[in-house]
């Protein structure tokens, strides 16, 4: 289903912007936008809020140090890991379906998270906050893809939606803070709980259900793989900030992550209705842009997590004042979510894509002048924020690239790997260079230097990297992306 127009009341349902007399958006659309927008917030928020409370969590429920960053990874894990499974799901059984049923899950073990009495049942309720979030997020984008039309009117939903939630995990900062200093950890899980129930009670209403025409079964050895795969990668990677990478425990599960998704390329090749048609993964614009996605989210987060430890840590910020500083970032995503889509349609997706990243890196570089005192926190919100532009826009561009040119039937595939991307790369950012700064800075802490010295120089070269990274990413994606002769 397309939306209805304002200006075309009695046009068809499949109309869109292209169609000049179908200029403006319905009450019921722009509510139905609103809906799917507040469902993927919710989830992008969640990520994030506890990033500031992690401490406070850890002493009223007496979880150790270590075990804290369990607080994000039990949400990581099955959130990033179920996502393509529940994105096939959603196509067969029914997308509003999912979605309310996610909704419902999500919702429900927020509350369990809220009152949690004990680590194990915090944890509880944060795994199944993030099987929740793999029903909510593929089923959600699936709902906007069929139902805005092609051209501009999905890419104006789509940069409303990257916006919001880009607005989301930097506004979780904020909320984090604030909300943890004035009322109780507790407090962020609630916040979820009535997001959630407001957008439960307006789906039934709002939504109309949509599915593929023809039923498949579903890909029952490839979901196992692939989700395996992805599980395993997670957990490798979110343990290895803690234990290094010569951890047993961290080899045995990068090599059952390699094994485990080498498996699924071979079933997939070989099954007739396979989870992830390899057709659609030999796309270019599916291929390269999924790269696009995987580059902007997992350097960002990266970033956010490395500013934290330089603002707190080396300058002494508060968790309120660090918070607000990245809300200055959350303000830049949201303006940049409402041009990013007239800029798609000026230069086109691709050179978007690549224009946003290469951006993004540059002004990443910028980071590796940051220094003790309140000028090196001006530099770092500037800088920061800025980036944010570039990674806005590579956000939208990467959403509109990698589901451009795709059947309804398969959109629900595509977004599910536009969203696995965005979770994975949400996910294995921050492991990645906080083990690469946290060798620096264990380096210079054996050399003699001061505690927020080490923690400086280790967060340099993190931000160096994460430039690097960017800028090469940004390169690969430019060729990948090219006019090939005869398009």
């Amino acid at each position: 289903m397309a939306i209805e127009t304002t200006a075309a009341p009695t046009a068809s349902r499949t109309a869109g912007v292209d169609d000049p007399t179908a200029a403006k958006l319905s009450v019921r659309a722009r509510l139905v936008l609103f809906l799917l927008c507040a469902a993927q917030f919710a989830v992008a928020l969640d990520f994030s809020i506890l990033n500031i409370a992690l401490p406070t969590l850890g002493r009223d429920l007496h979880m150790t140090q270590a075990n804290l960053q369990w607080g994000m990874t039990a949400f990581a894990l099955p959130s990033g890991g179920f996502l393509l499974l529940f994105g096939r799901i959603a196509d067969t059984v029914g997308r509003r379906k999912i979605f309310i049923a996610g909704l419902s899950l999500f919702t429900a073990s927020s509350v369990l998270a809220t009152l949690a009495w004990s680590p194990a049942a915090f944890l509880a309720g944060r795994a199944l906050q993030g099987v929740g979030a793999a029903a909510i997020v593929p089923a959600g984008m699936a709902l906007l893809t069929t139902t805005f039309k092609e051209g501009r009117e999905r890419d104006r939903a789509l940069g409303i939606m990257g916006s919001l939630m880009a607005l989301g995990f930097t506004f979780g900062m904020v909320l984090g803070g604030v909300l943890t200093e004035t009322l109780t950890w507790r407090s962020t899980m609630a916040l979820n709980v009535v997001m959630g129930l407001l957008v439960l009670v307006g789906a039934p209403l709002l939504l109309t259900e949509s599915r593929n025409e023809v039923r498949q079964r579903i890909d029952v050895p490839g979901a196992i793989t692939v989700t395996g795969g992805l599980l395993a990668l997670i957990y490798g990677l979110s343990t290895a900030a803690q234990s290094g990478f010569g951890d047993a425990s961290v080899i045995g599960a990068l090599v059952a992550a390699v094994l485990l998704l080498g498996g699924f390329i071979v079933i997939e090749s070989r099954t007739e209705q396979p989870l992830v048609s390899l057709r659609i993964l030999r796309r270019p614009s599916v291929a390269f842009g999924n790269l696009g996605g995987l580059t902007t989210f997992s350097m960002m987060t990266a970033v956010v997590f490395l500013g934290t430890l330089y603002l707190q840590q080396v300058n002494g910020l508060s968790p309120v004042s660090t918070g607000l500083i990245f809300g200055v970032m959350g303000i830049v995503c949201a303006i940049t979510g409402n041009v990013a889509p007239r800029v798609v349609a000026r230069i086109g997706s691709v050179r978007t894509l690549v224009g946003g990243l290469l951006l993004q890196g540059a002004l990443t570089a910028v980071l590796l002048t940051i220094s003790h005192g309140s000028g090196g926190t001006w530099v770092f919100t500037v800088a920061a924020s800025l980036a944010a532009v570039g990674h806005l826009s590579a956000i939208v561009a990467y959403s509109v690239t990698a589901t451009s040119g795709l059947p309804n039937d398969e959109q629900g595939l595509a977004t599910g790997l536009v969203t696995t991307t965005q979770q994975v790369g949400m996910t294995v950012g921050i492991p990645l260079l906080s083990a690469v700064a946290s060798a620096r800075s264990d380096a210079l802490r054996s050399a003699g230097h001061t505690v927020a010295d080490a923690t400086l120089g280790g967060v340099r070269v993190g931000v160096g990297v994460d430039a690097v990274l960017i800028v090469a990413l940004a390169v690969v994606v430019g060729f990948g992306l090219r006019k090939r002769p005869g398009q």
